[in-house]
């Protein structure tokens, strides 16, 4: 049995918070794309050092706006890489709460909400963040660290949560559009 909630989910009581996830870029990939909303394409924004690759699948929640005025993150757990533009269908499993911030500012939050594709036969069983090994989780972290290490900017993670409080950052950041509408990508 499904329904709407307020922030446009379609919430079931056996799947949990179900969301659709666009890709930035996909598992593996030293490439990190941007969608390019005046020509309606994704372009290359930067390329990753040697060695260091986006971990899963990394994406967006269309019509949302974080803190840091972008969409709102979502790093998809999946067995293989899908492709820049890949509609996902994912259930919410959690959030890394963080902050970030340049010398100059006062720290931002820039959430990565945690979500498991519900096509993955590997992943379906995974219901919470803290199901996930912890080494696996320190990982993630550490990339999140280090990629906005690169950029300048420190990257400093708050707490990891469960599906609950990711579900209440979702619903916040769908508000901050339709109020502002900024953050549609």
């Amino acid at each position: 049995m499904s329904r709407k909630a307020k922030c446009g989910l379609r919430v079931s009581c056996s799947d949990g918070a179900i969301v659709s996830v666009v890709i930035d870029t996909p598992q593996g990939s030293r490439n990190k794309f941007k969608f390019d909303s005046r020509n309606g394409a994704y372009k290359l924004s930067k390329i990753l050092p040697e060695g260091m690759v986006f971990p899963y699948d990394f994406g967006f929640v269309p019509s949302t706006k974080s803190e840091d005025g972008d969409p709102l993150d979502v790093l998809v757990l999946i067995e293989t890489p899908t492709l820049p533009g890949c509609n996902v269908e994912c259930r919410l499993i959690g959030v890394i709460e963080a902050e970030q911030r340049t010398d100059a500012e006062k720290p931002v939050r820039n959430d990565r909400l945690v979500a498991v594709a519900r096509a993955s036969p590997l992943y379906s069983d995974v219901t919470n963040v803290n199901q996930i090994k912890p080494a696996v989780l320190k990982d993630i972290e550490a990339f999140f660290v280090n990629y906005d290490r690169l950029r300048g900017v420190e990257f400093r993670v708050l707490a990891r949560s469960g599906p609950e409080r990711a579900l209440k950052i979702l619903s916040d950041a769908r508000g901050k559009t339709k109020r502002t509408g900024v953050g549609k990508r």
